[in-house]
């Protein structure tokens, strides 16, 4: 089920700081503090062994595409460690959301109507415990991509009936893969600031210091951490 990582353990942790490093001097060439851009190393695929070593260091934010391989995995690693927040980086089905709602600190993902209204229907639930939402927007209109069209994103700002109830902490976005980034992070930049919106989650193990210099708040770092996945 789990992919085994190309480093070793120690390896891990040294790929680990190198990103850290990487990202202090991508927030310094902007005049940016880089304590203010949370790293959310991304473990899917990789087994708790894997992901250990970085627990260990303290590191709190992980994420995860799947909302079965978190429960199989995180469930018991979040009841050790309660100060870990796990975010979901992948597409969520409707039928899944209510179990999403009860792991997930953070969902990043979510990408069209029909989610958001079934999340008004579980949101308010005991058993929830996600506090942040993050509004995937298709920059590149891509159809093989999820995420809502740019024009879409008006609907959920100008009525009440989402915001009452949904906390929308961010944007977040994937650039098509065989284009310079740059121009889709400026763009969600300039989105944000339109609705004063202040989270960006944007920026991958191959772009994460060009989204940093335009404003990332939040990055997902994997493969630059444990290796690809086979």
């Amino acid at each position: 089920m789990y992919s085994k990582s190309i480093f070793s353990q120690d390896e891990i942790v040294q790929n680990y700081y190198s990103v850290k490093e990487r990202m202090k001097i991508a927030a310094e060439s902007v005049d940016r503090d880089a304590e203010t851009i949370n790293l959310i190393v991304v473990t899917k695929t990789f087994d708790s062994m894997e992901i250990q070593p970085l627990i260990n260091l303290g590191h709190r934010d992980y994420g995860e595409n799947k909302v079965q391989e978190a429960e199989h995995k995180w469930i018991d690693i979040k009841e050790k460690n309660p100060e870990i927040n796990l975010h979901l980086i992948g597409h969520l089905q409707t039928n899944k959301v209510k179990r999403a709602l009860t792991l997930f600190d953070s969902i990043h993902t979510l990408d069209s109507k029909k989610i958001f209204v079934e999340i008004l229907k579980h949101i308010n639930k005991p058993s929830s415990v996600t506090k942040e939402f993050f509004i995937e927007v298709n920059l590149g209109n891509e159809p093989q991509k999820y995420g809502l069209a740019q024009e879409e994103i008006p609907m959920l700002f100008e009525g009440q009936k989402f915001q009452d109830q949904v906390n929308f902490s961010g944007l977040m976005c994937i650039p098509p893969y065989n284009e310079a980034p740059s121009p889709y992070f400026a763009l969600l930049s300039k989105i944000a600031n339109k609705f004063e919106i202040k989270g960006l989650s944007m920026g991958m193990s191959s772009d994460f210091e060009k989204a940093i210099q335009f404003g990332a708040t939040h990055i997902r770092v994997g493969s630059e951490i444990f290796g690809s996945r086979s």
